[in-house]
């Protein structure tokens, strides 16, 4: 009987000891979580929506996003670097197109004013052509880029002389409505002048109008009368359509004969 006493004994005590162990493992901390390793990022310039080739980059297409540092590569433009690089590119001119949330590259755009900024804003089919002008002939210099113009050719006109008139001159507008690209090497005009007095006008021609212009040149002098905002829109104005009727051709006074040269 004490054995068996005993017996009991010893397992109360076994079992008692076994719950305390238990019990004591219970009341450990969990282990804590194994670090996360941060990640570092930049704020790169990106564009908010899609970008067309040759067109103007406005404010509201750029906007900055978070990167991952080790994949921002050295094209990329920096917050940290540049944080006016939205209000510096906005008006820029994109060579190539852009995806929405792609990077913009510096190098894919072309500032106003730099080389290669004309061929980019000139609309397709259009060319740009350049002649000499001066304060007399480009409306005492308050012509300046995005204004349209009339071309006026002034020359002699050999067969009136001929006929013992005298010293005769005859003008006529061989160009109508034709938007001016430049003067001199000004693009814009971001200053607000009011006067731009140069020696070079580029004008928005087409192909037979560049032909037209080239071509008035050798037979005369050329003068620019500015046209008033609201005659600018097609066929605004008495002679916008002028050149379609008569085929934006030059009359040619040969030997008492007059002809028209209209290039082809």
């Amino acid at each position: 009987m004490k054995a068996a006493r005993l017996v009991v004994l010893g397992i109360a005590v076994a079992a008692g000891g076994l719950a305390a162990l238990l019990a004591g493992r219970s009341d450990k901390p969990a282990p804590p979580p194994a670090p996360v390793v941060q990640l570092e990022t930049v704020d790169v310039l990106v564009a908010s929506s899609d970008i067309g080739r040759g067109t103007a980059v406005k404010p509201g297409e750029l906007r900055w996003q978070t990167w991952p540092a080790a994949s921002a590569g050295p094209s990329f433009i920096r917050k940290s670097n540049r944080p006016d690089a939205i209000e510096q590119l906005s008006g820029s001119i994109a060579r190539g197109s852009f995806a929405a949330g792609e990077p913009i590259q510096e190098a894919r755009l072309i500032k106003a004013g730099a080389s290669g900024y004309l061929a980019a804003v000139l609309p397709s089919g259009m060319r740009a052509v350049s002649t000499e002008i001066s304060a007399e002939t480009s409306a005492g210099g308050f012509v300046v880029p995005g204004d349209s113009v009339d071309v006026i050719l002034t020359r002699r006109d050999h067969a009136a002389e001929k006929q013992g008139a005298g010293d005769t001159f005859v003008s006529e507008t061989i160009l109508s409505n034709v938007r001016v690209l430049a003067i001199d090497q000004s693009v814009s005009d971001p200053q607000g002048q009011k006067t731009m007095i140069g020696k070079t006008v580029t004008l928005e021609l087409t192909p037979g109008q560049a032909e037209t212009l080239v071509l008035g040149k050798q037979l005369g002098n050329l003068s620019l009368a500015l046209r008033s905002i609201v005659d600018t829109a097609p066929g605004s104005g008495d002679d916008i359509d002028r050149n379609a009727n008569r085929g934006n051709g030059i009359n040619m006074v040969r030997f008492g004969v007059t002809t028209k040269a209209t290039p082809k």
